[in-house]
């Protein structure tokens, strides 16, 4: 007998997520809660852990040559 998965909950309203090829937007429920949460990260609410990389840490690596094997 198999079990039936519950779905997946959207982050933002946790309201059930459509699956992926019905949803554009997921694994969001909406278009809404995912410009919700792109406002978040734009708006400084969500962090990658770690230090701040300075000025020029950011222009050395973007002038280091990349190594694309």
């Amino acid at each position: 007998m198999s079990e039936k998965k519950p779905s997946p909950q959207c982050p933002i309203c946790r309201a059930p997520v459509p699956a992926l090829n019905i949803n554009s937007a997921f694994p969001f429920c909406s278009p809404r809660c995912k410009s919700e949460d792109l406002g978040k990260w734009f708006g400084g609410e969500y962090q990658v852990p770690g230090r701040a990389a300075s000025p020029e840490e950011i222009v050395e690596e973007v002038r280091r040559p990349r190594d694309d094997h």
